[in-house]
């Protein structure tokens, strides 16, 4: 006994399909670039130029 015949899948049904694949893919994407920092060792925090020590304040008067 043969299978009926499946039918056609339209160009807006494929097109739909294929947006909702790479929404979630782009989801996934963005998820682990922004939660990758989050996961790193904390480091010594950021880093500071040369000469960027604060000075004693000084007061006027």
């Amino acid at each position: 006994m043969a299978r009926p015949a499946r039918e056609r899948v339209s160009l807006r049904t494929v097109c739909g399909r294929a947006a909702i694949g790479l929404l979630l893919l782009a989801g996934l994407v963005a998820a682990a670039v922004l939660g990758t920092p989050a996961l790193s060792a904390p480091g010594p925090g950021p880093a500071a130029p040369p000469g960027a020590q604060l000075a004693p304040a000084r007061g006027h008067h």
